[in-house]
């Protein structure tokens, strides 16, 4: 087994212990008991999803199950919870050692002997921090069974002074990041698709990551997702994760042919894949021009994406969209260029499928990474909109970030 496999059990491990022996100090004998007992059965699960995941690491399974996703989801929530319920221990000993050296001094200064006992005090501040620690592993053990298909549908109007009038009232759903390979329950998938059609799209945009790493994750889905209806039809892009470069292959020979079947099963969806290239959308006497890039994104991410190729032969003033998976690209390539993009869809954060977004206030440690994470973001005439995801990567879950259908309307 691999040394840093056996530092990372062993780190949890000696973290179990510490908790274990420290829920001693503040419960009753029974309560300790019963405390341990519970622990120990949730250790259990989490030493089985912990294994299973540097197993799903190393061989990277084509499709997820129900039972791998659980057992993983709880791997990752126990981990959390373990986290804070080791700070407040910590903060808790910390006391104990305040007790003991304010006893010394006391007693050297003392005549009579003095005794503090902040017992009861480290009790409560444990227990509080067992429950604090339950409320976000609650919200993981939510999201890794109903968060992760919990579709919300973000509608915004967007007015541009350019738009052709034909294209007034035009109506996009942009989704992103299916990540097919994690899905472990294809009648959810449905049911998102077929919101998908309930927003009677004029044309509906795929801002990459069709897959995890092998084409064939998505074979099971094709019918799912060429059923999606729209006037216009399906058209796609490439995200970091189709290139099938987080997989070892035998050969570059697998490797293209990998690539080659994830073209056409994306043909099969009836997805029109853009690689650095346009199309026009025509309505009336009227033209929409739809620019589609490969992934372009900062190291460790590829950058095949280019921008020039795609606007090529089209006129500096028509109306333009460009689906670019990676936001990070707007600031680097977009918004300097000298031809005006007036609206590019992005994807590839996913929110970090964990964090807060309600009206008002919107916070996911993503943003730390990526400044434009998630919504609508304009300069000058240019704007971009980032979707947080359709599936789901990682952590088999979602909280709070939940996956996104986003309708946008053009008007004028």
């Amino acid at each position: 087994m691999n040394f840093r496999i056996l530092f990372v059990i062993g780190f949890f491990v000696l973290l179990d212990a510490y908790i274990l022996w420290g829920s001693k100090a503040v419960f009753s004998k029974g309560s300790s008991l019963v405390f341990s007992i519970a622990y120990g059965l949730m250790a259990l699960l989490f030493y089985t999803g912990l294994c299973l995941f540097f197993i799903n690491f190393s061989e990277r399974p084509l499709n997820a199950t129900p039972k791998s996703n659980f057992l993983i989801g709880i791997c990752f929530s126990f981990v959390i919870f373990k986290f804070l319920t080791m700070f407040f221990l910590v903060f808790e000993d910390l006391i104990r050692v305040f007790q003991y050296a304010f006893q010394s001094i006391a007693r050297l200064f003392s005549v009579e002997k003095v005794t503090v006992d902040f017992s009861s005090r480290r009790a409560f501040i444990f227990k509080l921090g067992l429950g604090l620690a339950s409320i976000p592993f609650g919200s993981m053990l939510y999201g890794i069974t109903k968060g992760k298909y919990n579709y919300k549908v973000k509608k915004l109007t967007l007015q541009f002074p350019n738009l052709p009038k034909s294209f007034d009232g035009f109506r996009m759903v942009q989704i992103s990041d299916i990540h097919a390979g994690s899905f472990d329950d294809i009648d959810a998938v449905k049911k998102g698709v077929a919101l998908v059609n309930e927003q009677k799209a004029d044309v509906v945009f795929f801002t990459g990551d069709l897959v995890n790493n092998d084409a064939l994750e998505v074979q099971p889905y094709v019918d799912v997702f060429k059923s999606m209806e729209s006037k216009f039809g399906t058209y796609s892009i490439l995200g970091n994760h189709d290139y099938g470069d987080y997989k070892k292959w035998p050969s570059r020979k697998a490797k293209k042919e990998n690539f080659s079947l994830l073209e056409q099963f994306q043909k099969e969806m009836n997805f029109k894949l853009l690689k650095n290239e346009h199309i026009c959308l025509k309505k009336g006497a009227d033209e929409l021009v739809v620019l589609g890039v490969e992934n372009w994104g900062k190291p460790p991410f590829v950058a095949h994406g280019d921008l020039d190729n795609a606007l090529k032969g089209v006129d500096e003033n028509a109306f333009k969209i460009l689906l670019s998976h990676d936001p990070s690209h707007w600031d680097a390539k977009v918004l300097p260029h000298a031809t005006n993009v007036d609206l590019t869809l992005s994807g590839h954060t996913h929110g970090m499928q964990f964090g807060i977004d309600i009206p008002g206030f919107k916070w996911s440690p993503v943003k730390y990474k990526y400044p434009r994470w998630s919504g609508l973001y304009q300069q000058g005439m240019q704007h971009l909109y980032v979707n947080k995801g359709f599936g789901f990567l990682g952590f088999p879950g979602r909280v709070g970030m939940w996956p996104e259908i986003t309708v946008i309307e053009l008007t004028s």
